[in-house]
């Protein structure tokens, strides 16, 4: 079976994002950061071009004619994405987001449907509060990760969403979105096989690929690219 396919897989029963949500990924394990076997896996139902994923919004922050661009590339479930924004991505904002040198751009990555789902949730609230819920749902990572049985982390998700202001009627709307998981995942696959992303986090700094580093190397590749 692809694993597109068994991502989206067992949500139908617990009513979050339809068939599609219900099938794509099976149950990989939480916290890997191998993204090998998912890249190119966007062909399940749909093939990668069928589906539209115009209506995906990038979530940014920082100024938008900032000199330097970064991506990270993060899974809602990899433990070393956790750390880096738990201990690490305060710093970077105050010293590079806040003054304007560094605009700043999250793709989620989905190793299984547990990830999905978080962004799925950290997407109810738009933009506005898309990083918000972003920090919550990493804060509280060891926790619901570890809720249980898939109905189990929903709930905890759900919780996630009402603590950032979102309604049950928002969330449920949110969750039960097949089409919109299904042109996620199109998303994410595109992206990863453009910048050629096969672990989390990864981070794309004007253009150059780099892997998980101490925020001393990070300060050191902005200050280089500053200074170009």
């Amino acid at each position: 079976m692809n694993r597109r396919t068994v991502i989206l897989g067992g949500l139908a029963a617990l009513g979050v994002g339809g068939w599609y949500a219900a099938n794509t990924f099976g149950s990989s394990p939480l916290g890997s950061t191998s993204l090998t076997p998912m890249v190119g896996a966007a062909n399940a139902q749909t093939t990668e071009g069928d589906v539209d994923t115009s209506g995906i919004t990038e979530m940014v922050m920082g100024d938008e004619n900032a000199p330097v661009t970064m991506i990270e590339y993060a899974s809602f479930t990899c433990p070393h994405c956790a750390t880096f924004h738990n201990e690490v991505f305060k710093k970077l904002k105050a010293d590079y987001i806040d003054s304007g040198k560094v605009k700043f751009i999250y793709r989620e990555v989905y190793f299984d449907r547990y990830g999905l789902w978080a962004s799925m949730v950290a997407r109810c609230g738009g933009q506005e509060k898309f990083f918000g819920i972003a920090d919550l749902i990493y804060k509280s990572q060891s926790e619901w990760t570890r809720a249980g049985e898939p109905a189990a982390i929903v709930d905890e998700l759900r919780k996630i969403g009402r603590l950032a202001g979102l309604d049950n009627e928002a969330l449920d709307e949110c969750l039960k979105d097949g089409a919109k998981a299904e042109a996620l995942v199109a998303w994410y696959t595109e992206n990863a096989e453009t910048d050629d992303i096969s672990s989390t986090p990864s981070f794309v700094i004007d253009g150059e690929k780099h892997s998980n580093m101490s925020y001393a190397d990070m300060k050191e590749l902005l200050d280089d690219a500053l200074a170009g």
